[in-house]
């Protein structure tokens, strides 16, 4: 994927395709697109690393590492995607699975404090 290809989601997705992941849960591949893009607009060099991978009847499953930079730091995001198709083999839903909590939200200055903290109460 890259931002220039992203109109090619209109010919791999089916026009409602649902998409979800720990921030977005919303049907249509325009607004897909619109999230690719922005995403493209707020990162640099936003890649994915498919590690491994698992074909079923009607889904796979994509486990992936992405990497990119934001505001000069380097961030690396660990997640799973599953995949389902259509009757006509098009991606009729997209639902990304990752730890926004661990990965996202505990490296933000002062909220990742309070939940470094809450982390270290909890833990055995």
């Amino acid at each position: 994927m890259t931002r220039e290809r992203l109109d090619e989601l209109r010919e791999l997705c089916a026009e409602d395709v649902r998409f979800r992941d720990p921030f977005n849960d919303f049907t249509g591949v325009e607004k897909l697109i619109e999230v690719f893009q922005d995403m493209y607009r707020q990162l640099e060099g936003p890649r994915f690393e498919v590690t491994d991978q698992a074909v079923g009847q009607n889904a796979c499953y994509l486990r992936w590492t992405m990497r990119f930079m934001r505001k000069g730091k380097a961030w690396e995001i660990e997640g799973l995607s599953e995949i389902h198709f259509d009757g006509e083999g098009r991606v009729a839903a997209h639902l990304d699975h990752w730890d926004s909590g661990a990965q996202f939200y505990a490296r933000l200055p002062l909220l990742g404090a309070a939940i470094r903290w809450i982390q270290r109460r909890l833990a055995v």
